[in-house]
């Protein structure tokens, strides 16, 4: 039975949530949309495209049941995907309708293992680590490639081959195999979804702690997370210490940094920086290097963000580890001595 000819009383909150802003229509939807979680808008957006027609009964009962003042309806046919798209579009910044416009035409029949998508992957790899090889597999295998990578990221190095390979060998899985997983799952942890959870660590807190530390603190914190944990101490030094902080860092840094870049690699990473950067980093070079980046600049095609930001991460590093040598100092980052 579709939803739009079940009864008010069979109706999930999800579907009466649906029900009821296809019958507000477009504009209340999008101002609706523009207050809610993205996951929410995602789970109700699913629901909108599979519904094609609201009963005139159900309309009001919806209605009704949400306080509205009551109407008549005669019935309420839709284009469930294109109203949903127009709704979206409407909603936000355009990188978050992208994203949202993607995820949900990309997912229109819900997707396996759902609860396991909006879980966090260090969080995952924990609940999965004592599962059998194959089971993690499977269950991987339902992700989207950049969860699932993240995931095995966290896993013990000793199992990381065995489940890309078992993956790899995975082709078909019945739908009842599937089910019987969610099922497990859901018993084990409950119904798990980002609006249940509150970010309250994580690598973005970490760097805002340290970058409000004093003395050197921060540095000697992060010598002791490098003992246990390189990796993840290399990401939050990368956090805290952007290219566009190059922007802060007083002349004599700067030049520093610089006269270990060449004029290639700066143009590259010029491309896409803010203008206070590019006009920072200009005035602490010659004239006549500033005037043949930025006719470089003038005269580069169209090139991809991601080379871009590995140019920008590529200086980044070369600041990071002048900063280590003791050449420069970057404030915020052991940057409370004062130099003399």
């Amino acid at each position: 039975m579709m939803v739009g000819d079940k009864s008010f009383s069979k109706l999930t909150g999800v579907e009466k949530a649906a029900v009821l802003l296809l019958c507000l229509g477009e504009e209340t939807t999008t101002k609706v949309f523009e207050e809610l979680p993205d996951d929410d808008v995602r789970i109700i957006s699913r629901c909108m495209m599979n519904i094609s027609h609201v009963s005139a009964p159900l309309a009001k009962d919806v209605i009704e049941a949400f306080k509205k003042d009551s109407a008549e309806y005669t019935g309420l046919f839709v284009q469930g995907r294109e109203f949903v798209r127009k709704a979206i579009s409407s909603a936000g910044d355009p990188a978050r309708v992208n994203s949202l416009i993607e995820q949900v035409e990309n997912t229109a029949d819900e997707r396996p293992l759902e609860t396991i998508s909006l879980m966090q992957p260090r969080m995952v790899a924990s609940l999965l680590q004592s599962e059998h090889p194959q089971t993690v597999a499977l269950i991987l295998s339902t992700q989207k490639p950049e969860h699932t990578s993240r995931v095995v990221s966290f896993l013990p190095e000793e199992l990381r081959a065995d489940i890309m390979y078992r993956i790899a060998r995975i082709d078909k899985v019945s739908h009842e195999v599937i089910a019987q997983i969610e099922e497990a799952l859901q018993r084990e942890i409950g119904v798990v979804n980002e609006g249940d959870q509150q970010q309250v660590g994580g690598i973005d807190k970490v760097v805002e702690i340290l970058g409000r530390m004093e003395g050197g603190l921060d540095r000697d914190i992060l010598d002791s997370i490098d003992e246990e944990d390189t990796e993840l101490a290399e990401e939050i030094k990368r956090r805290m210490f952007t290219f566009e902080d190059l922007g802060e860092l007083d002349n004599r840094a700067l030049q520093t940094i610089l006269r270990e870049v060449n004029n290639d690699q700066l143009t590259m990473a010029l491309k896409s920086c803010s203008d206070g950067v590019k006009d920072k980093i200009f005035a602490n070079i010659s004239e006549r290097a500033a005037s043949m980046i930025e006719e470089d600049l003038e005269a580069m095609g169209p090139v991809r963000l991601s080379e871009v930001e590995t140019m920008q991460q590529t200086i980044v590093d070369i600041a990071l580890k002048l900063e280590e040598e003791g050449q420069i100092v970057i404030a915020g980052r052991g940057g409370g001595d004062v130099l003399v």
